[in-house]
Protein backbone atom coordinates (compact mmCIF):
# COMPACT_ATOMS: atom_id res chain seq x y z
CA UNK A 1 0.00 0.00 0.00
CA UNK A 2 1.11 3.84 -0.68
CA UNK A 3 1.21 5.54 2.47
CA UNK A 4 2.16 9.09 3.13
CA UNK A 5 5.19 8.60 5.35
CA UNK A 6 7.77 5.52 3.88
CA UNK A 7 7.28 3.74 7.67
CA UNK A 8 4.36 4.04 10.02
CA UNK A 9 5.20 2.43 13.09
CA UNK A 10 2.69 0.07 15.13
CA UNK A 11 4.22 -0.32 18.23
CA UNK A 12 5.74 -3.21 20.56
CA UNK A 13 4.25 -6.37 19.89
CA UNK A 14 5.20 -9.78 22.22
CA UNK A 15 7.35 -11.53 19.75
CA UNK A 16 9.07 -14.00 21.93
CA UNK A 17 6.67 -16.96 20.76
CA UNK A 18 7.13 -16.40 16.97
CA UNK A 19 10.70 -15.71 16.80
CA UNK A 20 11.34 -18.85 19.46
CA UNK A 21 9.91 -20.96 16.60
CA UNK A 22 11.73 -19.51 13.90
CA UNK A 23 14.99 -19.91 15.50
CA UNK A 24 13.95 -23.43 15.99
CA UNK A 25 13.65 -23.94 12.51
CA UNK A 26 16.10 -26.15 10.43
CA UNK A 27 18.52 -25.27 7.84
CA UNK A 28 16.50 -27.07 5.73
CA UNK A 29 12.89 -25.57 6.58
CA UNK A 30 14.74 -22.14 5.21
CA UNK A 31 15.50 -23.81 1.72
CA UNK A 32 11.94 -25.90 1.71
CA UNK A 33 9.74 -23.01 -0.71
CA UNK A 34 12.05 -20.80 -2.49
CA UNK A 35 9.31 -19.36 -4.95
CA UNK A 36 10.31 -16.00 -3.48
CA UNK A 37 14.12 -16.40 -4.63
CA UNK A 38 13.52 -18.30 -8.33
CA UNK A 39 10.68 -15.55 -8.91
CA UNK A 40 11.99 -12.22 -7.63
CA UNK A 41 15.45 -11.10 -8.88
CA UNK A 42 15.88 -8.97 -5.64
CA UNK A 43 15.11 -11.65 -3.10
CA UNK A 44 17.71 -14.32 -4.18
CA UNK A 45 20.09 -13.49 -1.05
CA UNK A 46 17.34 -13.87 1.29
CA UNK A 47 15.57 -17.64 2.86
CA UNK A 48 12.07 -17.37 3.70
CA UNK A 49 9.80 -19.78 5.78
CA UNK A 50 6.59 -19.62 3.88
CA UNK A 51 3.36 -19.69 6.19
CA UNK A 52 0.43 -18.52 3.37
CA UNK A 53 0.60 -17.34 0.03
CA UNK A 54 -1.71 -16.10 -2.97
CA UNK A 55 -0.07 -14.87 -6.13
CA UNK A 56 -4.19 -14.08 -7.17
CA UNK A 57 -6.15 -11.15 -7.56
CA UNK A 58 -8.55 -9.64 -6.89
CA UNK A 59 -9.84 -13.00 -5.38
CA UNK A 60 -7.07 -14.13 -3.63
CA UNK A 61 -6.57 -17.99 -3.70
CA UNK A 62 -4.12 -18.43 0.08
CA UNK A 63 -2.42 -21.44 0.17
CA UNK A 64 -1.00 -23.07 3.67
CA UNK A 65 3.17 -23.88 2.79
CA UNK A 66 5.79 -25.62 5.07
CA UNK A 67 6.11 -22.42 7.34
CA UNK A 68 2.47 -23.14 8.59
CA UNK A 69 3.65 -26.25 10.16
CA UNK A 70 6.01 -23.98 11.89
CA UNK A 71 5.22 -20.54 13.15
CA UNK A 72 1.27 -20.66 12.38
CA UNK A 73 0.36 -20.72 16.18
CA UNK A 74 2.93 -18.27 17.05
CA UNK A 75 2.48 -15.87 13.85
CA UNK A 76 -1.57 -16.03 14.47
CA UNK A 77 -1.56 -14.62 18.17
CA UNK A 78 0.97 -11.45 16.51
CA UNK A 79 -1.07 -11.15 13.85
CA UNK A 80 -4.47 -11.16 15.74
CA UNK A 81 -2.87 -8.16 18.20
CA UNK A 82 -1.49 -5.90 15.56
CA UNK A 83 -5.00 -6.05 13.65
CA UNK A 84 -7.12 -5.96 16.59
CA UNK A 85 -5.12 -2.84 17.88
CA UNK A 86 -4.50 -1.04 14.06
CA UNK A 87 -7.07 -2.34 11.48
CA UNK A 88 -10.43 -2.97 10.98
CA UNK A 89 -11.77 -6.38 11.59
CA UNK A 90 -13.05 -8.38 8.75
CA UNK A 91 -10.26 -9.05 5.92
CA UNK A 92 -7.87 -11.42 5.98
CA UNK A 93 -4.10 -12.29 5.61
CA UNK A 94 -3.14 -13.19 1.82
CA UNK A 95 0.47 -13.69 2.73
CA UNK A 96 2.89 -14.21 5.81
CA UNK A 97 6.96 -15.02 5.89
CA UNK A 98 9.42 -15.06 8.12
CA UNK A 99 12.41 -13.57 5.59
CA UNK A 100 16.00 -13.74 6.48
CA UNK A 101 18.44 -11.63 4.52
CA UNK A 102 21.76 -13.30 5.24
CA UNK A 103 25.04 -11.99 6.59
CA UNK A 104 26.28 -9.45 3.86
CA UNK A 105 22.91 -9.59 1.63
CA UNK A 106 21.48 -6.94 0.00
CA UNK A 107 17.85 -6.77 -1.16
CA UNK A 108 18.22 -4.52 -4.38
CA UNK A 109 16.09 -1.56 -4.62
CA UNK A 110 12.77 -2.09 -6.08
CA UNK A 111 8.79 -1.51 -5.27
CA UNK A 112 6.29 -4.30 -4.97
CA UNK A 113 4.33 -4.85 -8.62
CA UNK A 114 1.46 -7.41 -7.76
CA UNK A 115 -1.90 -5.41 -8.00
CA UNK A 116 -2.62 -7.05 -4.59
CA UNK A 117 -0.18 -4.58 -2.99
CA UNK A 118 -2.58 -1.71 -3.67
CA UNK A 119 -4.92 -2.68 -1.77
CA UNK A 120 -3.06 -4.99 1.52
CA UNK A 121 -1.43 -3.58 4.38
CA UNK A 122 2.04 -4.67 4.13
CA UNK A 123 3.38 -5.15 7.98
CA UNK A 124 6.67 -5.83 9.37
CA UNK A 125 7.89 -7.36 12.62
CA UNK A 126 11.54 -7.56 12.90
CA UNK A 127 12.31 -10.86 15.14
CA UNK A 128 16.23 -10.57 14.88
CA UNK A 129 18.09 -7.28 13.48
CA UNK A 130 21.20 -5.45 14.31
CA UNK A 131 22.29 -1.62 13.78
CA UNK A 132 23.61 -2.70 10.47
CA UNK A 133 20.90 -3.34 8.58
CA UNK A 134 19.95 -0.12 6.08
CA UNK A 135 16.28 -0.48 5.37
CA UNK A 136 16.15 2.23 2.22
CA UNK A 137 12.75 3.64 1.35
CA UNK A 138 11.82 6.77 -0.76
CA UNK A 139 15.67 7.07 -0.27
CA UNK A 140 15.81 7.57 3.54
CA UNK A 141 17.30 4.75 6.10
CA UNK A 142 14.89 3.07 8.68
CA UNK A 143 16.45 1.66 11.24
CA UNK A 144 13.49 -1.46 12.37
CA UNK A 145 13.73 -2.46 16.07
CA UNK A 146 13.33 -5.65 17.01
CA UNK A 147 9.85 -6.62 18.73
CA UNK A 148 8.48 -3.63 16.72
CA UNK A 149 5.51 -3.71 14.61
CA UNK A 150 5.79 -1.71 11.27
CA UNK A 151 3.79 -0.92 7.92
CA UNK A 152 6.19 -0.07 5.49
CA UNK A 153 5.25 1.96 2.11
CA UNK A 154 6.04 -0.87 -0.48
CA UNK A 155 4.37 0.86 -3.19
CA UNK A 156 7.44 3.03 -2.75
CA UNK A 157 10.89 1.81 -4.32
CA UNK A 158 12.62 0.18 -1.23
CA UNK A 159 16.35 -1.70 -0.43
CA UNK A 160 17.99 -3.50 2.31
CA UNK A 161 21.46 -3.97 2.73
CA UNK A 162 22.89 -6.19 6.19
CA UNK A 163 26.22 -5.94 7.11
CA UNK A 164 25.77 -7.51 10.08
CA UNK A 165 24.78 -10.98 11.36
CA UNK A 166 21.56 -12.58 9.66
CA UNK A 167 18.62 -10.35 9.94
CA UNK A 168 14.82 -12.00 10.03
CA UNK A 169 11.77 -10.40 9.87
CA UNK A 170 8.38 -11.41 10.43
CA UNK A 171 5.95 -10.37 7.23
CA UNK A 172 2.13 -10.69 6.00
CA UNK A 173 0.10 -8.82 3.72
CA UNK A 174 -3.73 -7.62 5.17
CA UNK A 175 -6.51 -7.04 2.95
CA UNK A 176 -10.10 -6.05 3.50
CA UNK A 177 -10.75 -6.57 -0.07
Amino acid sequence: MLLETPVRTLGQVDHSALKSAVMAATPQAWLEDDTRQKSFEQHKQTQSLVMLFSNTWPDPVVEQKPGWAIMSDAATAVIDRIIADHYPPGGRIIRAVAAKLMSGGRIALHKDAHPSFAASHRIHVPLVTNPDVDFVIRGVSHHLEEGMAYEVSNLDYHAVTNRGPDRIHFIFDYTLQ
